[in-house]
């Protein structure tokens, strides 16, 4: 674990363009220090908008900031920024922050609705602002709800405060400026310009084109509620050395979690749902995963091994066998060290890959297994002329879920018009093939609409019109409002070309 590096690294320049050039929201001239700015007189009361060309400006500034930490950090991997505070409480900043939360987003303990904060968006972020320079902000606890996952469990998520989600997103970018430098190639969960199916692909590359024999599908068991509060904090200074960051990221973490009426401290984990938790999720495992992995396969394995990673969830192919079962039993040990620990039902070794199906039917072993990542099921297969190559289809748990959740809205919308219920019924379905419909999916898409228009089909005939629809007049329905499934990604290596341009995306 490397860390810790020089105790005073160079101060970031606060130069007017950190906070915005030019006449600034508050009334301040440029050339005043920014750090110990005293705030002027700002604009009218609740006049929060300002003309297209002042937020043009005012982004490219802000951009231009977190553009100079980026290069700062870059230039040498053990600095420890020293001055980074007044670039969360620049008032610019929060405004971007503000606009950037879900408008409709349930609120915190406080009940305060984005809404209503943006009726005095500019008197509002002028007390946030100062009271962030003065120190005197608090966290407030976190609200703690339930949403159900695809296996019928729940997952406990915290809802903040407006304001503490408006400062952890500014936080939230300023850090990430100096982490992403940091972050590895094969890191993609929360992190800009990253997605999953930038991680679909990049697993799919590398168990088709390097000599991988065997797959570790791995999950951390309750990660973000295990994480341990000492160690994040650690890790957070191999690189911030501003005493200030580091408090309120403390402040963050011992808020607590309000539920039921009932205040519950929390010595571990960080609130799924926080703007910052994704960021300190990826720096933890920054320290415990990636770079130990990164040194194991370098100095430990034997054979081509390829890692991909998304937040908690992670899978690595091996060309021995040997190899995996050496890396599962270290990985065991490691995550211990830091208070985590393996899932034993998410977490299997299984033979998958070019020479996979060969092998077992050797054995008489049967097909190769299959494993989900992000939501896909991955299985090898081959093309007609004999070229393995991996297919993705969507889970079967997850298509099962989702047709679930729409059986039910349909019953809550069975006396609604059918041209609404068409319009809705055509959003959902574009939504699924925006994320489910890669290379060689058709057939499952196309199963998924005809179970959404049978669902359909039966809420009509209950309406109380008891005749029984025609096979022609339900195809018709579906022509009207059912868009056909259409794949919207590319294959893998098309895309990842483009992306990486030579880079590995799983090294």
């Amino acid at each position: 674990m490397n860390g810790g590096g020089k105790s005073d690294g160079p101060i970031v320049p606060q130069t007017s363009a950190n906070n915005g050039g030019g006449n600034r929201l508050d009334g301040s001239h440029p050339a005043m220090p920014l750090a110990e700015r005293i705030e002027g007189r700002g604009p009218a009361k609740g006049n929060s908008l300002r003309g297209p060309g002042d937020r043009t400006r005012s982004r490219a500034t802000l951009q231009a900031a977190l553009e100079r930490i980026r290069q700062a950090a870059g230039r040498d991997k053990e600095l420890r920024l020293t001055t980074l505070w007044h670039h969360v409480y620049d008032i610019d900043r929060l405004r971007e922050a503000y606009f950037a939360l879900k408008p409709h987003a349930a609120p915190g303990v406080d009940g305060q609705t984005w809404r209503q904060y943006g009726e005095e968006l500019a008197a509002n972020l002028r007390d946030l602002s100062d009271r962030l320079k003065r120190g005197a902000y608090r966290a407030r606890p976190v609200k703690r709800a339930w949403i159900p996952k695809a296996d019928g469990r729940q997952r406990p998520i915290g809802i903040a405060t407006l304001e503490d989600k408006i400062v952890q997103r500014a936080a939230a970018s300023v850090l990430g400026a100096v982490y992403e430098k940091d972050f590895m190639g094969f890191s993609y969960g929360f992190r800009p310009g990253r997605s999953a199916h930038d991680a679909l692909d990049a697993l799919s590359v590398g168990l088709t084109q390097r000599k991988i024999g065997w797959v570790l599908d791995a999950d951390i068991r309750g990660f973000f509620d295990a994480i341990n509060h000492e160690w994040l904090v650690k890790f957070v200074e191999h690189r911030i050395a501003d005493r200030r960051v580091i408090r309120h990221v403390k402040k963050w973490l011992r808020a607590g979690v309000l539920e039921d009426g009932k205040r519950v401290d929390v010595k571990e984990g960080t609130p799924q749902g926080g703007s910052i938790s994704p960021l300190l999720a990826n720096v933890y495992l920054h320290y415990v995963f990636d770079l130990w992995v990164h040194r194991w396969r370098q100095r430990d394995a034997q054979g081509d091994v390829v890692v991909v990673r998304y937040a908690d969830d992670f899978v690595v192919g091996f060309q021995h066998r040997s190899d995996a079962e050496r890396f599962l039993e270290e990985l065991g040990q490691r995550l211990a060290k830091f208070h985590l620990e393996l899932h034993p039902a998410k977490t299997r070794l299984i033979e998958f890959g070019r020479y996979a199906a060969e092998r077992r039917a050797r054995r008489g072993a049967g097909k190769p297994e299959t494993f989900d990542f992000l939501g896909f099921t991955h299985a090898c297969d081959a093309t007609r002329t004999g070229r393995f190559i991996v297919l993705r289809f969507p889970r079967k748990r997850r298509m099962r879920a989702k047709l679930r959740a729409i059986k039910d809205a349909l019953w809550r919308r069975m006396h609604r018009p059918v041209a609404e219920t068409g319009v809705w019924l055509a959003t959902v379905l574009r939504g699924w093939y925006r994320y489910s419909a890669v290379p060689r999916t058709s057939r499952w898409l196309a199963t998924f609409r005809w179970h959404v228009l049978w669902l359909w089909w039966r809420t009509l005939r209950r309406r109380g019109d008891k005749r029984k629809m025609s096979r022609a007049q339900r195809y018709r329905l579906a022509a009207r409002w059912l868009p056909l499934p259409r794949i919207v990604h590319p294959y893998p290596a098309q895309r990842l070309a483009v992306r990486t341009q030579g880079r590995s995306p799983v090294r």
